[in-house]
């Protein structure tokens, strides 16, 4: 069975899990901000569940490709959106900044559950 490790947290998963809802489950938070309310619980059309994900995960599908092309997204930020990506082995998960998660610094990483400062 993979492990996610996200947050400080090892979350250990199926194999094909879902990972927004493998990180929910361990008590890890996709989301920033009020996005933690305002968000499409899933359905991949909002974006607001976007981190950097390193490890054996999923293709992009058409749905989540469309959505970080769009902005404040960009598919150049190697970003995934957690609703819409399978977890097919270990995986490090790192969160970035802004409301949709677009931003250039980290809020966590896999291994660091705090906010970075300057």
């Amino acid at each position: 069975m993979p492990f996610i490790r996200a947050q400080g947290k090892i979350i250990e998963c199926e194999n094909g899990a879902n990972l927004r809802q493998a990180l929910l489950k361990g008590g890890v938070d996709v989301y920033n901000g009020v996005a933690k309310t305002i968000n499409c619980h899933g359905l991949g059309t909002c974006g607001t569940c976007a981190v950097q994900v390193e490890g054996a995960v999923s293709e992009l599908s058409w749905r989540e490709k469309t959505r970080l092309s769009l902005p404040p997204h960009s598919l150049a930020q190697n970003r995934r959106l957690s609703c819409q990506t399978q977890v097919l082995g270990d995986v490090s998960v790192t969160k970035f900044d802004g409301f949709w998660g677009q931003g250039d610094r980290p809020v966590w990483t896999a291994e660091s559950s705090g906010q970075f400062k300057d």
